[in-house]
């Protein structure tokens, strides 16, 4: 990954971050929206590219081999926060800075973003200056959101009783939480990409052996016949989110590829 700063640079709780330089990295699945981000953080005083991904098991990785400071999050790839969660528990550090496309523009979305560890709230189409002092504001006062969408964030809707929930979401969210750890969920996601489990085993740096007991634990969590249903169950419960892009176009989880064995 280019422009990748490998140590992130020591924070001091309560501190302004006017003399440090925040490295900045970006998930977003529209490359030239990518390189939007990375042309305005490299001509922004105090900020630093990091790196950037494009979908959630890449997120991951970033995060966990080049710990920027700050993550800037398209709300397309996480429309149920799921990421979020996970990026937040893995590094209680970094600041997470959610980019609100308009569909994702409601009080149930800035709510469930916030609970599952958002520190700001931004418009996808921000001014780029805007952007910049929402990242400082961010990380020094662990919580920012644009005026744009205070009104959305002033009484949010209490969410839903997990026992009121259907069977399926009640499956995949018990008591709100992400059914499967963070190495199970990078593993489904390769096993939707189409992936073996040597291919997985490559790109995550583990055994076959050690893919295939993650793949186990994911077909018994999920109540899966095979690697095919559990990805369908993943698509239709959000634990997976279909390809995002400008046009918002969804491709059914039934189309999904999915090879190898368990």
């Amino acid at each position: 990954m280019r422009g990748i700063e490998p140590h992130r640079t020591p924070a001091v709780p309560g501190q302004p971050t006017a003399n440090r330089s925040l490295g900045v990295a970006v998930v977003d699945p529209i490359p030239i929206f990518r390189e939007g981000l990375a042309s305005m953080v490299h001509r922004t005083p105090g900020l630093h590219w990091a790196g950037q991904a494009a979908s959630h098991h890449a997120a991951m990785q970033l995060c966990e081999q080049v710990r920027p400071d700050v993550v800037i999050l398209d709300s397309a790839l996480d429309p149920h926060c799921h990421l979020t969660k996970l990026l937040n528990s893995g590094d209680p550090a970094v600041v997470l800075v959610t980019l609100v496309r308009d569909v994702n523009r409601t009080q149930q979305y800035l709510a469930t973003a916030i609970a599952a560890g958002a520190h700001a709230i931004v418009p996808r189409a921000v001014d780029p200056r805007r952007l910049a002092e929402a990242v400082r504001r961010a990380h020094t006062d662990r919580r920012y959101i644009d005026p744009a969408l205070a009104a959305l964030t002033a009484r949010p809707k209490r969410q839903p009783s997990p026992r009121a929930a259907p069977a399926e979401e009640h499956l995949t969210q018990p008591k709100g939480a992400m059914p499967l750890s963070r190495r199970e969920y990078q593993v489904l996601q390769l096993v939707a990409e189409g992936l073996e489990n040597s291919a997985i085993a490559k790109l995550l740096f583990l055994s076959v052996e050690t893919v295939r007991t993650h793949v186990k634990s994911i077909l018994r969590k999920l109540s899966a016949r095979d690697r095919t249903h559990a990805v369908t169950i993943a698509f239709r419960s959000g634990i997976l989110v279909p390809h995002a892009d400008d046009a918002h176009n969804p491709v059914p989880a039934d189309r999904a590829v999915v090879r190898g064995t368990t």
